[in-house]
Formats: C-alpha cells, sequence, structure tokens
C-alpha cells in the first residue's frame, strides 16, 4: 500500500527529561510545513513530569500527553502508537532538536520513493558541548562505524534507529511494533519489517540534532548496552549476521596484544594503532574545525569500542 495522503504523528516517548522536551517542542514550531501534523507525548512512570512544558505549546501546536507507569521506550512508543490519529508515525527521541525543515523533507521523500518505514541521520547543532560533538562523530564517522548511521554510500538495507525513525500505521499494525527487548529494538523491528515483506530507506535530508547528554561514562555504558544486544539479534535473526559486528572486539583484542607486543620489544602493531587515532583526529579536525572536538573524539571513539566490543563478548559467550 502507498499513501496518497500523509497525516503525519510525532511520537515522543520522554523519562524525566523535561527540559529536553521543551527544546523538542520549540523546534517543532518552526517547522516550514504547511500541513497539519500531531504531536503524542508519551510520559513513561517519569518521577519529574514534562505536562507542564506540554501545557505551555498547548496552544501552538496539537499535542495529545499521556502519563503511564514505567515500561521502557520500546513500549512506550507502542503505547504512542496505539493513541495516535495519524496514518505515518514519525519516532523521535526527546534528546533531539528538529531542524526546521525536518517534515517538509520527510513528505518530500516518501512521495517521491514511499517505504514503509524510514530513517534518518543524526548531526550535532553548532551550539552542543565539545562532547557532544564528539560523541556525534564517533557514532557517525566512516572511520568509526563505517557511515552505517547515515551516510547513504556506506550502507546496504538501511536500519533505521529509533531516535529519527519512521513507520507507516499498517506497518505498525503488521509487526506490533516494538519488541520487549530494551536495547536493540529498533534493529529488531526493522528486521520484521523486512521479514513482513515491508522496505525501509534512508533519508539522508530528515536529520536530527542529537543532543546527548552523556558523560564518557555515560556513553560507555550504553555502547556497552548496544554490543550486548548484537549476539541477541544474531541468534534471533541469523540470516543478518555480519562478520563486521565482530570489529570491534577484535579491534579491542587487538590493542591488548599491541601492548604485549610492545613489551618485549615489537612496536609495529602498537603504531598501526597509534595511526589509525591519528586519523580520527584529522578527521575530525576536519569536520569539526576545532583541536578540542578533535582531541575528545579520539577518547570517545576508543571508549565506544571498548564499550561495544566487551559488550559484544560478554553477550556471545557470558550471557545465556
Amino acid at each position: 500500500m502507498t499513501l496518497s495522503n500523509f497525516s503525519f504523528s510525532i511520537i515522543i516517548p520522554v523519562y524525566n527529561r523535561p527540559q529536553e522536551i521543551d527544546e523538542l517542542l520549540e523546534s517543532l514550531i518552526k517547522q516550514n510545513f504547511s500541513d497539519t501534523f500531531e504531536i503524542v507525548i508519551v510520559e513513561d512512570g517519569s518521577e519529574n513530569s514534562s505536562q507542564e512544558i506540554v501545557n505551555k505549546y498547548a496552544n501552538e501546536l496539537n499535542i495529545q500527553y499521556f502519563f503511564k507507569e514505567n515500561s521502557g521506550a520500546g513500549a512506550s512508543r507502542n503505547y504512542g502508537m496505539q493513541r495516535a490519529s495519524g496514518n505515518y508515525f514519525i519516532i523521535l527521541d526527546s534528546d533531539v532538536i528538529v531542524p526546521p525543515q525536518y517534515l517538509s523533507e520527510v513528505k518530500k521523500a516518501l512521495k517521491l520513493n514511499y517505504t514503509d518505514a524510514y530513517g534518518g541521520p543524526d548531526a550535532a547543532h553548532k551550539s552542543f558541548t565539545n562532547l557532544q560533538k564528539a560523541i556525534n562523530y564517533s557514532m557517525t564517522a566512516v572511520l568509526t562505524t563505517g557511515g552505517i548511521r547515515g551516510k547513504k554510500n556506506a550502507v546496504g538495507k538501511f536500519q533505521p534507529r529509533s531516535f529519527n525513525l519512521g513507520l507507516s500505521k499498517t506497518a505498525f499494525e503488521k509487526t506490533n511494533g516494538f519488541s520487549k527487548m530494551k536495547t536493540g529494538e529498533d534493529i529488531d523491528l526493522t528486521f520484521r519489517l523486512w521479514k513482513n515483506g515491508f522496505q525501509t530507506q534512508l533519508i539522508e535530508k530528515a536529520f536530527v540534532y542529537h543532543k546527548r547528554r552523556s558523560t564518557i561514562q555515560q556513553f560507555f555504558k550504553q555502547t556497552f548496552s548496544f554490543g550486548t544486544a548484537r549476539p541477541i539479534l544474531n541468534k534471533k535473526y541469523p540470516e543478518t549476521a555480519k562478520i563486521t559486528y565482530w570489529f570491534p572486539s577484535l579491534f579491542i583484542i587487538g590493542f591488548d596484544v599491541s601492548i604485549i607486543m610492545a613489551i618485549f620489544g615489537f612496536n609495529q602493531l602498537l603504531y598501526c594503532y597509534g595511526l589509525y587515532f591519528i586519523l580520527i583526529f584529522i578527521d575530525s579536525l576536519l569536520q569539526n574545525k576545532n583541536i578540542a572536538v578533535a582531541f575528545l573524539s579520539v577518547i570517545t571513539s576508543f571508549t565506544q569500542f571498548i564499550g561495544y566490543g566487551i559488550g559484544f563478548l560478554e553477550s556471545k559467550f557470558f550471557k545465556k
């Protein structure tokens, strides 16, 4: 089925982050989009409610607000889609800011090439902190992730991520939306979409500014969770497993080996790692035009490899 008229419902789960909702709703007011659209805020059992913030925008935006017991982001997204009135759902994380052209670009892309699901890239806004820009670099750069989160030439069949994801009502009803997985639930949904004959695409121009409020320690925990999810997905969908999913773990093992070799006077492998991190520094410097961000990008990239690599190995070999 191809939609001729789009009715967008934007689904936003939130947990204890009213300030993020304030910034996101402020950005949605500024959309250069002539059609009407609905916003569904799902408060996932927060102690620090966003209702007062939502009320501030009630006269400017078409908002529904729901409060429910805490059950996680995936279940909250399903809850919102079940109550939305649109025929195409746009799912955003609460920590994103949407550029003015976002909805127009989504509609334009879907009219040219309709798919029942899409994903968009994330970018770093100029107002972000140096650490936020460095984390964004590590998550999106070709040198670190192969550009799988938004570089069109670097991907095959695109796997949308839940911070910026579109899903038709038809596809939601067929797949029942997100599973009960706490991490990797967006990739799980993509695989089930494909199994049910639905297509996905990357809409390059439908990017959002992803304002991750993370410390290095929080970023490690996040990437560790990503790593633990992948073996579970590989077991659940063995036809989707790829050797590339092992790369972060092999990177960390190789780094440990390089240090041991250096102790015995064999420095060649350690030099290779040094060269790689120099390339990351240069690439980030060229992209961000900021030495501090480039330096932090080396730290966040190494953190990402450690977190994902250890999480993958633990989930693969030590978790039942």
